[in-house]
């Protein structure tokens, strides 16, 4: 099933700008509600995902139809992605590492940023490459959640 592509972009806006306060003021609270957005929308999709949620009840009725849909199973495998730099941002700023914190957080915040503002998904990169590599194996998302992800060269 294909998602309107302008959601992830409109999700990673408002994440960019959760990531740059996170990093001004090392909120370890709201890093970790920003990894359960990550999480919401790994585990049950884009569409129940807080942001995805917002965009298509306040952004979408306001524009016209999208010119194409994108598979959902990259930006999925993406957020997963942002799960994982958030939990060890967490981690960092709970242990008193500040640094780690801010590395993992900055990290994330990069890839918000060039998805919400260059529409590249950087996460969504790592997906196709990855299922170029090991064409085969579907660990990475649910059963059959990229049975309509596109076979981009690299």
């Amino acid at each position: 099933m294909g998602i309107d592509p302008r959601g992830p972009r409109f999700g990673a806006l408002i994440t960019t700008v959760v990531l740059a306060v996170v990093l001004a003021t090392g909120s370890v609270w709201l890093l970790a509600v920003q990894a359960l957005v990550f999480a919401v929308g790994s585990v049950f999709g884009l569409r129940y995902a807080p942001y995805g949620l917002l965009y298509r009840w306040l952004v979408r009725p306001r524009l016209g139809p999208p010119g194409e849909l994108e598979p959902g199973a990259p930006p999925r495998f993406a957020q997963g992605v942002g799960f994982a730099f958030a939990i060890v941002g967490v981690a960092g700023y709970a242990a008193g590492v500040a640094w780690l914190g801010a590395v993992a957080t900055a990290l994330a915040l990069i890839a918000a940023f060039l998805n919400g503002v260059f529409g590249f998904c950087l996460g969504c990169e790592v997906y196709l490459v990855i299922r170029r590599i090991r064409p085969g194996h579907q660990a990475l998302v649910s059963a059959g959640a990229d049975k309509d992800a596109p076979n981009y060269p690299i």
